[in-house]
Parts: C-alpha cells; structure tokens; sequence
C-alpha cells in the first residue's frame, strides 16, 4: 500500500534508537530514547495551506530532525509511520 500526503504533509519513518551508549553499554528497550532523526517516505504537494502559499522544501529520501512529541503515528503494511506537518520537521541532515 502507498501513501500520499496532503497539503504540507509528509510521511516518516523513524530510524532505530542507538543500542549502545558511547562507552558501550548495551540499552533495554524501555531505556532507549524515542529517535528524532527519521527518513522521508513522502512528500504532499504544498499549495496553499490555510491562506498562505506553502513550498514544499523536502523530498523522498531526506533525512530529518523532527520534534519530539509532532505528528500522527500510523501504521501501514507492519511499518510505524509518522504523518506530520513540513513546519515540524526541524532540520535536513545532509
């Protein structure tokens, strides 16, 4: 199944926590921290999105920062999604 965000909407899919710690000590799940750094699965068309012109300024493939507690997880054919808003996503990691 394929999904197609709306307006200034994109699809990501979250990368896995660190399960070591720098002086290699090896997490339980419940200590991992919730990842911020995701991959973009999807892109909307931008338009106008409550009576401002919005350009979409992300593509397929990007990886991102995105706030902490932003979006709507979902889950599509097993895999956990995020649905979020352009504006939510802090930074490109280039």
């Amino acid at each position: 199944m394929e999904i197609k965000p709306l307006g200034d909407r994109v699809v990501i899919k979250k990368l896995e926590a660190e399960e070591k710690t720098k002086s290699g000590i090896v997490l339980p799940g419940s200590a991992k921290e919730q990842p911020q750094m995701a991959e973009v699965m999807a892109v909307g068309p931008g338009g106008m999105v409550e009576g401002k012109e919005v350009k979409m300024e992300l593509k397929k493939g990007d990886k991102v920062i995105f706030s902490k507690y932003s979006g709507t997880e979902v889950k599509l054919d097993g895999e956990e999604v995020t649905i979020l808003r352009q504006s939510e996503v802090l930074a490109i990691v280039e």
